[in-house]
């Protein structure tokens, strides 16, 4: 397609009022947007996520649309070293046509790879894994999403024998006597959220957080456990020894609903209170309240979030509160269960449909003979030409350029320079590729060093569907046409695959794309045959599974048995370890990372708006004043984080609602203040998370 015919095609008449969803986080709340003259105006929307209210970054999300970083033609780097420089879409696809090409005849199609993000449409995720198995053929394929909800996914699959976020309506929260928070913050990370809380407390019920920081949100709570962080799984551990040891473990539901107990029981016979209390700090008389708080209540939910998940040991301590909610009876129950707080706005279908290195769409393992052959039907292509499992999103950057590894990239909607683990090492590796391409809507971090940078639509120029943290597939709806000069994803990978030598046509048209994502999902574990944008547009949208257009969709899991061969739920034994990198003389703090309210991951969009740029200007590092007296340190004095892999510089900020041996800083500036050019890259064996949320570092005056 020519540059003047893509022009012609921005024609027609969008509607001026349009119900959509924020384009955020995993809650995906709804909001209206209205087209009034030259300006879009948000308002909220009375949807069952967040029930009328929006946070500061909902409120200001428009803002990026005709912001002037806003890129609106491709950009070109002619040579290495040299700027990027404005060109046309043919000369960009070529160019991009040319360097695949290259790379693919000299190394292989597994020299090229595919880098996705949690952020994009289900349409588009699709897209992307067809085009990566079948276009490129390559197996190397993965998406930031490995670094939010893969130890979660890999927990409940084993347990429950699949993956969703939440296997119950986010309303249940409200109805809930026990609602207990693992290293989640939802105050700050998804604010609306904290209507159901209220709801819970005003009905008299209680909030219980484990979090090594007194959050925002563990200050509501009714209880705060604050464990030394890398400690959670013992906590769990011991949660489920007092539930034991005190006769509250419903055994009627452990012996009908679940097989594995009788190991747990005596890997759990170990961890008790006191010994806990000694190796996590957490009070024994807190964890004896809490477990009777979750066993001694009609209702009771367990929320794991990234704080207990994003460590090398992510796996098994989901596992272990997965265990904990098993043995008192609570997956499946009404007003109960357990579940995942999924982080980025599309993380849950972002997995489900193609984009993570082991899956096919219908979040079908990739390496399952009768998976491929479903799948490669649909993409009428032969299963055997179909490439195997690639290596998680971190393994895969790090291979990037080194002689085994990829020579290319295609990077949608993600920015590893800020969000990777060692992350100066990341940026490394994106230095040595032959071709870096980068599709996004501003020029990040990831995009100053790509040879080719191309503009994509943002969130309110594009129709398509997201599944939001229940599983609740919702519908993007356009309000206006993007500016000229500006291409969907879709679009962008339809138009290389025309380009491509012996390439199968790709579909550029988000309906288009779904239709045929429900026959490839059909089957899957996530079964979204029977959802429609019809039936979506026809109801607050559909849960899957929903394999009959004309049958039920499934708010719940897990009433009447799981998705096991038997129907039965398993326990698994696990065991506290150490984090991968132990406090020493020379590094004798612990260092862990997360969100700050105003904004949004690697801060991309958000640090370019006014009011949240306003809100939360820079990176920080707090410390407690103890710590602060020893260093020599006064709040607002500029430090340094030291880590065996590299440091971090920003002002510090005292604080007592953190632990004295724990420092804690937010991920989402570049540069000095980047907190990843301190985290530990340790992976999680089974899930490939790295261990962002704790590793040893020294703390001193700038």
């Amino acid at each position: 397609m020519t540059d003047g015919a893509r022009t012609a095609t921005r024609t027609g008449v969008r509607p001026r009022e349009v119900a959509t969803h924020c384009p955020y986080c995993a809650l995906q709340c709804g909001m209206t947007l209205r087209a009034t003259g030259d300006r879009v105006e948000v308002a909220p929307r009375d949807f069952p996520t967040n029930r009328g209210g929006l946070c500061q970054k909902g409120w200001t999300a428009a803002e990026l649309l005709d912001h002037p970083e806003r890129l609106t033609t491709p950009l070109l780097r002619d040579r290495p070293g040299a700027a990027l420089r404005p060109a046309g879409w043919d000369e960009a696809l070529d160019r991009i046509v040319a360097g695949l090409g290259a790379v693919r005849d000299r190394h292989g199609p597994d020299a090229v790879a595919v880098f996705g993000g949690g952020g994009l449409t289900n349409e588009k995720a699709y897209a992307l894994g067809r085009f990566a198995r079948v276009t490129l053929r390559t197996r190397h394929i993965d998406y930031n999403g490995r670094w939010c909800m893969s130890s979660a996914a890999a927990a409940g699959n084993r347990a429950f024998g699949v993956d969703r976020g939440l296997p119950f309506p986010l309303a249940d929260l409200g109805r809930a006597d026990t609602l207990l928070l693992v290293g989640a913050n939802p105050a700050e990370t998804m604010p609306p959220l904290m209507r159901h809380v209220t709801e819970l407390r005003e009905r008299g019920g209680r909030l219980i957080v484990v979090d090594p920081r007194a959050t925002a949100t563990a200050r509501q709570a009714d209880l705060h456990l604050q464990p030394l962080p890398g400690t959670d799984l013992a906590v769990a551990n011991a949660l489920l020894h007092v539930a034991l040891t005190e006769g509250l473990v419903d055994r009627t539901y452990v012996a009908a609903r679940t097989t594995g107990f009788d190991e747990v029981r005596r890997t759990v016979a170990g961890y008790w209170p006191a010994a806990v209390e000694r190796l996590s700090g957490v009070p024994a008389a807190d964890l004896e309240a809490t477990a009777r708080a979750l066993a001694t209540v009609d209702r009771a939910i367990i929320l794991t979030a990234r704080g207990a998940e994003q460590h090398a040991k992510g796996v098994d301590t989901v596992t272990a509160f997965v265990n904990l909610a098993l043995a008192l009876g609570l997956p499946g129950r009404p007003g109960s269960g357990y579940g995942c707080l999924t982080g980025q706005g599309n993380g849950q279908g972002g997995r489900e449909h193609g984009q993570k290195a082991d899956q096919l769409p219908g979040y079908r393992r990739i390496d399952d003979p009768a998976a491929r052959e479903h799948v490669a039907r649909v993409w009428g292509v032969d299963p055997a030409t179909l490439p195997g499992p690639g290596v998680p999103a971190y393994q895969l950057l790090d291979s990037l350029g080194t002689p085994a590894g990829p020579r290319a990239l295609l990077v949608f909607g993600s920015n590893p320079v800020v969000s990777a683990p060692r992350a100066a090492r990341i940026e490394s590796r994106l230095r040595d590729l032959d071709l870096l391409v980068v599709a996004d809507l501003l020029r990040s971090e990831t995009a100053e060093l790509a040879d080719v940078v191309l503009p994509v639509t943002q969130w309110a120029e594009e129709d398509g569907t997201m599944t939001n943290l229940e599983g609740r597939v919702l519908r993007r709806r356009a309000l206006r046409e993007p500016p000229v000069g500006v291409r969907s994803d879709l679009e962008i990978l339809a138009a290389l695959a025309d380009r491509l030598p012996g390439a199968t046509p790709l579909p550029s048209d988000p309906r288009e794309v779904f239709e045929e994502l429900r026959r490839a999902s059909a089957g899957g574990p996530a079964d979204y045959a029977g959802i429609t944008w019809d039936r979506i547009d026809a109801d607050t949208g559909v849960f899957w599974p929903c394999p009959d257009p004309d049958g039920p969709d499934h708010p719940r899991l897990f009433t009447d048995r799981f998705p096991t061969p038997d129907g039965l739920a398993r326990f698994h034994p696990v065991a506290h370890r150490p984090a991968a990198e132990p406090v020493c003389a020379d590094y004798p703090l612990h260092l862990t990372t997360g969100r700050v309210l105003a904004q949004y991951q690697s801060g991309t969009q958000t640090r370019r708006v006014s009011a949240l740029r306003r809100a939360a200007p820079g990176g920080f590092v707090e410390l407690h004043p103890d710590l602060a007296a020893r260093l020599g340190v006064a709040d607002g004095t500029p430090v340094r984080v030291v880590s065996r892999r590299g440091e971090l510089r920003a002002p510090a900020r005292l604080t007592p609602t953190i632990r004295p041996d724990t420092v804690f800083a937010p991920f989402h500036w570049p540069g000095a203040a980047r907190a990843n050019s301190v985290t530990n890259d340790a992976l999680d064996p089974v899930s490939g998370m790295p261990e962002f949320k704790i590793c040893a570092v020294r703390v001193e005056p700038a």
